[in-house]
């Protein structure tokens, strides 16, 4: 079998960031600036990692950003009213809360207590509602940055065979729901699914995001399946292994340099969007 077609996310994350700058200009110009913030709560190294990321990529292409850090015994209510706070600031178009927060905050109504205008992650139950009936809301952006990757190397997922493994309300299931929207055949399965080697195999498309390192195998696919793998585990590791999964996929997702940086681009896409449809407003209400 041939070499299979590498999927490099970070060609379809500088395609992105490229398309942005001249609405970034054209915004700054308007004296508006796109500005996210990124509220993490406790200490974990790994969501630290994460949110200096996110705060390099805006820098870059001309954004602003703002990083709020809380301590871990932070409650709920006082999270509540910190994005209470930035639905309320009007120089802020996108609010990102880094997950996972401790476990003793209510993690669900944090999220949903984000302003649906400025919810450029994705995560509000009416988002993932909107995103599912293809209303207008912004999509999760590791979801959306999967069907990034399918549309950038032209992927057919039409009357496909779609095998999602995992089941999160901000990657399995609305991923399975974009693939749905697409004609895609879609099973959900997880890392408790009787059989889950056997339905893999009749898989034409895999969407690894189980948060288990090496969990999928290569024994497991179907010759020439298409492998998206949106697992980011400790030491740079996939949900799949990627030595066996690549000697059988048609194409293939590495990790990192994958679905990582297309989610970053789709981050700050929608917070782009949010500032551009903040002037629209703007302009609107002056006329």
């Amino acid at each position: 079998m041939k070499e299979p077609l590498l999927l490099d996310g970070r060609e379809v994350s500088k395609s992105i960031k490229g398309q942005l700058k001249g609405t970034i200009d054209s915004l700054t110009k308007e004296g508006i600036v796109p500005k996210l913030v990124t509220i993490l709560v406790g200490d974990n190294p790994s969501s630290h990692t994460y949110v200096q990321m996110k705060a390099n990529a805006c820098s870059k292409i001309g954004m602003e950003s703002e990083r709020i850090f809380l301590p871990t015994e932070t409650t709920t209510e006082e999270l509540l009213q910190t994005i209470r706070q930035l639905n309320e600031d009007e120089t802020v178009h996108g609010i990102l809360l880094q997950h996972p927060v401790p476990s003793h905050i209510d993690e669900r109504q944090a999220f949903d207590t984000i302003a649906l205008e400025k919810d450029v992650d994705g995560v509000t139950s009416h988002g993932f509602g909107s995103t599912a009936f293809q209303l207008n809301a912004y999509p999760c952006c590791t979801p959306a940055a999967i069907m990034e990757m399918i549309d950038f190397y032209n992927i057919d997922v039409e009357g496909k065979h779609a095998v999602v493994i995992g089941r999160s309300p901000i990657l399995g299931k609305p991923v399975s729901m974009m693939l749905l929207n697409r004609n895609a055949t879609v099973t959900i399965s997880h890392s408790r699914t009787e059989n889950l080697e056997q339905m893999v195999s009749q898989a034409d498309i895999v969407v690894a995001a189980v948060g288990k390192p090496k969990f999928v195998k290569g024994e497991w696919l179907k010759e020439g399946a298409v492998v998206l793998d949106a697992g980011y585990n400790k030491g740079n590791i996939g949900d799949c292994d990627y030595e066996t999964c690549y000697n059988r996929a048609s194409a293939i997702t590495p990790v990192p340099g994958g679905v990582g940086p297309v989610t970053i681009a789709t981050l700050l896409r929608n917070t782009v969007l949010a500032a551009q449809q903040k002037a629209m407003m703007r302009e609107v209400s002056h006329t």
